[in-house]
């Protein structure tokens, strides 16, 4: 390449990304207000829970749900990356109705996306929505969807650092839940430093120590989200 080319060429800057980026994400914001808005227009709560893959989303998400059978009336939101429909599957196994919206490969649910799944729920009938988010503690943390309550889960073979490698995640959630406590003593995580890690980000959050596989600690939180519900 000659000197001139090189000279030509225009510079490689972020500047013209990050007006984009704004775009996209103050448009995302308004779509979720108004999402926003029709849940509380309806009554309804909506839980958006976001965690790593395999800390056990689905699990809690299915503990809650036989929970509170009989107390709510329940919905679930399922999103994934590719058209697999294992989760709805164990849901709608529960009698409860489920909506399963498929990303196309992005890494997280969107506005726009949770408008279109809200129109295929019966929102009149129902006092709970759960949804499932797409397993990352990266893109998840910066869309809004217009839900009530952000629910991050952690577990302890993910290691004790999380909070200080993704403060974005820990900073911005309402609920903590801390699964698979049942393997303290095969796993090496320092429940102190992680801890620490979280509330330097977001202090005072409430959190919910739990175990979906002996059942420790989930009657806490299903109680909590219960005194939640409308009324």
């Amino acid at each position: 390449m000659t000197e001139s080319a090189r000279t030509a060429e225009p510079a490689r800057t972020t500047e013209t990304v990050i007006p984009v980026v704004e775009r996209i994400l103050s448009a995302n914001d308004r779509v979720a207000g108004a999402n926003r808005q029709r849940l509380d227009a309806s009554r309804v709560l909506t839980l958006n829970v976001m965690a790593s893959p395999g800390a056990g989303k689905t699990s809690v998400i299915l503990h809650t749900l036989r929970a509170l059978a009989g107390r709510a009336r329940m919905a679930v939101v399922e999103g994934d990356t590719a058209p697999v429909t294992i989760d709805s599957e164990k849901v709608a196994a529960l009698g409860v109705p489920v909506v399963q919206v498929n990303t196309g490969g992005a890494c997280h649910l969107d506005a726009e996306m949770m408008s279109n799944a809200f129109d295929q729920l019966p929102l009149d009938r129902v006092d709970l929505v759960i949804v499932e988010n797409v397993g990352n503690l990266i893109c998840p943390a910066g869309f809004k969807l217009g839900t009530h309550v952000n629910v991050l889960i952690a577990s302890l073979p993910e290691g004790d650092d999380k909070p200080w490698k993704y403060p974005k995640m820990y900073r911005g959630v309402d609920v903590l839940l801390v699964n698979k406590t049942d393997l303290a003593p095969y796993v090496d995580f320092d429940m102190t430093n992680f801890r620490r890690g979280v509330e330097a980000l977001n202090p005072g959050v409430v959190t919910f120590p739990v175990s979906c596989r002996t059942g420790d600690g989930l009657g806490a939180w299903t109680d909590w989200l219960a005194a939640k519900l409308p009324r």
